[in-house]
C-alpha cells in the first residue's frame, strides 16, 4: 500500500460500498458491459493524483454486482498520439468473443474529441488501440463533440455522440455501422435549446455522455449530462419518448437525479434484460466548480466515486423509475433499528445508533422530519423533511458538516402522496435517496465528528406525524472495502 493509500484508508469520508480506486481521482463510468460471465465497469481516473487531469480508464469486474475486483488500468494516453491529452469518456461492447472500447480521444490541439476505439482479447485486462481515429471530424455545425455510446440494434450498430450545435441547441448526433469500424453519419437524433427544469436548473447548451435506453413497449429515453459552456458540468436530465422516422420524438425533459452531486450516468444492458445504470458522484468540498483544483481534495488524496448500480424501468406516466439494483439487498448486515410511532417538534424521538454505511427504509407523514445526527452533541446533522403544506421532500445539508469548506444547500423531491416512502443508502460521505415512485436525490456530506451516528424523528408543525424506520448495516463483502 502506498503512503497516499494508507492515508486515504483512515479517512472517515471514504466510502465502504461505492466503487472507486484506493486513492486519487475518479469520474465518469465508461465501458459498462457484460462479457464472459462478468459485469465490467470501466471508469475515468487519474492514477497519479486526486486532480482532474491525465485521464485513463480504470477497470472493475464482478460476476454478480456484489463481489468486485479492481483490475489494472485498462487504457492510458499514448504520448504523441491522437489521445495524448487523455483517454476520455465512451463505452464498450461485447462481440465475437472480444471487447471493443469506444472513447473520446482528447488532444490539446483540437477543440473537439474525435471517436476512436481499442480491442481487448483478454477480458479487458489489456487493449490494443485502433491506431487511427474512427470518427476524426465533428459534423458540420457542431461546437462540441464528445463521448460515444454504441449499441446493437438488429443487424446494425448505432452510436450516439454528445454535442452542441452552432444554433445554440444541445444535441445527441447519430452514426451507424455494419462492422464497428466504418461509421456513417445519420444526423441529429435529438436536439433541444436550453429548457428550464422545475428546480431552477436547465438542460444547458451542450450534452455530454448521451445514452439511449429502449424498452420493450416501444418507448425509450435519452439520457444526457447537461454542460454549461462557462461553468461546465451541471446536472443529469432525460427525455422520454419513442423513435419515429429515424429521430427521437421526445416529451418534456425531466431531472434524472434531483440532487447536486450526480453526473455522467452510463447504461448497461444486463443478461436478464434489465437496464442498469452507474454515475459519477463528485465531491462537494471547496472546489470553485466541478473539476477545479481543491485544496481539501489535494489533502485528502482522493476524489469522487461511482454510484451504486441502479435499475431503470419505464413508468406509467412516461418517465423513468429508478431503484437500487436488487442484488444490493445481499449487502444488508445487522438489523439496527425497527421502529414505528408518532413524533412532534417538542419531543424528538431518538431511534438509536447506525453504521456509517447503512440501508434505511423510511415511511413518514407530512410534517415529519428524519434527522441523521452525525456528531455526539447534535451540532452536525442531515435533515430530510416531508413538508407539511407542499408535500415535497426537502433534503437539507446546511448543518451536515462543521468544516466551513463543505458545501451546504437544500434540494427537493416532488410530492408523491400522503405518505413518503424512502430508501436511503448511506455510505460515509454520500446519501443516495430513492422514493417509492422511483425518483432519486444524491447528496454528499462531510461530518467532522468521530462518534456514532444516530437516527432521530421529530415533527416540524403543531401536529404529530407518524413514521416507520428500519435500518441495516451495509456490509462490504468480506467485511473489507470493495476496492
Amino acid at each position: 500500500m502506498t503512503e497516499t493509500q494508507a492515508a486515504v484508508s483512515l479517512d472517515t469520508h471514504f466510502p465502504a460500498v461505492h466503487l472507486r480506486p484506493p486513492a486519487h481521482w475518479i469520474n465518469d463510468p465508461n465501458g459498462l458491459v457484460f462479457h464472459d460471465g462478468h459485469y465490467h465497469v470501466f471508469f475515468q481516473c487519474n492514477p497519479h493524483s486526486a486532480r482532474h487531469a491525465d485521464m485513463h480508464w480504470g477497470h472493475f469486474r464482478s460476476p454478480d454486482l456484489i463481489h468486485w475486483e479492481l483490475l489494472p488500468v485498462a487504457l492510458a494516453p499514448t504520448p504523441g498520439g491522437d489521445d495524448e491529452g487523455g483517454v476520455w469518456s465512451g463505452n464498450a461492447v461485447s462481440h465475437d468473443g472480444h471487447l471493443t472500447a469506444f472513447y473520446s480521444a482528447r488532444h490539446p490541439g483540437r477543440w473537439h474529441q474525435p471517436v476512436t476505439s481499442a480491442v481487448s482479447y483478454d477480458g479487458g485486462t489489456t487493449f490494443t488501440k485502433r491506431g487511427r481515429l474512427l470518427i476524426p471530424e465533428a459534423p458540420e455545425g457542431t461546437t462540441m463533440f464528445r463521448d460515444p455510446y454504441v449499441w446493437r440494434d438488429g443487424d446494425r450498430w448505432r452510436m450516439l455522440v454528445g454535442a452542441a450545435l452552432a444554433d445554440g441547441r444541445a444535441a445527441a448526433v447519430e452514426y451507424t455501422s455494419d462492422d464497428l469500424d466504418a461509421w456513417s453519419y445519420q444526423g441529429v437524433f435529438l436536439a433541444r435549446p436550453a429548457q428550464p427544469l422545475p428546480d431552477g436548473r436547465n438542460t444547458e447548451e451542450g450534452w455530454e455522455c448521451a445514452q439511449y435506453a429502449a424498452f420493450p413497449d416501444g418507448t425509450g429515453a435519452v439520457l444526457a449530462s447537461a454542460w454549461d459552456p462557462q461553468e461546465g458540468a451541471s446536472c443529469t436530465v432525460y427525455w422520454p419518448g419513442r423513435e419515429e422516422d429515424g429521430a427521437f420524438r421526445a416529451t418534456a425533459p425531466r431531472l434524472l437525479d434531483h440532487g447536486p452531486d450526480f453526473y455522467a450516468p452510463a447504461l448497461l444492458r444486463a443478461p436478464d434484460g434489465r437496464w442498469l445504470m452507474w454515475a459519477w458522484i463528485w465531491e462537494a468540498r471547496d472546489e470553485e466548480r466541478v473539476g477545479a483544483p481543491s485544496t481539501w481534495t489535494d489533502e485528502a488524496g482522493w476524489a469522487g466515486m461511482l454510484s451504486l448500480p441502479r435499475e431503470l424501468e419505464p413508468a406509467a406516466d412516461g418517465g423513468l423509475v429508478q431503484s437500487p439494483a436488487r442484488e444490493l439487498l445481499s449487502l444488508r448486515g445487522e438489523h439496527r433499528i425497527s421502529a414505528t410511532g408518532r413524533a412532534n417538534a417538542e419531543q424528538p424521538v431518538d431511534l438509536g445508533e447506525i453504521s456509517r454505511a447503512t440501508d434505511l427504509m423510511v415511511s413518514m407523514e407530512p410534517g415529519a422530519r428524519l434527522r441523521l445526527l452525525t456528531s455526539e452533541d447534535g451540532a452536525e446533522y442531515l435533515d430530510i423533511v416531508h413538508h407539511l403544506v407542499s408535500g415535497r421532500l426537502v433534503v437539507d445539508r446546511d448543518h451536515a458538516s462543521l468544516d466551513p469548506r463543505a458545501k451546504g444547500g437544500r434540494w427537493h423531491l416532488p410530492p408523491e402522496g400522503r405518505t413518503a416512502n424512502l430508501r436511503i443508502l448511506l455510505d460515509h460521505s454520500v446519501a443516495e435517496i430513492f422514493t417509492a415512485s422511483g425518483r432519486t436525490l444524491t447528496v454528499r456530506l462531510y461530518p467532522t465528528g468521530d462518534g456514532p451516528w444516530r437516527v432521530q424523528m421529530s415533527g416540524v408543525g403543531a401536529e404529530s406525524a407518524a413514521y416507520a424506520v428500519e435500518a441495516w448495516d451495509l456490509t462490504p463483502v468480506g467485511g473489507q472495502p470493495l476496492a
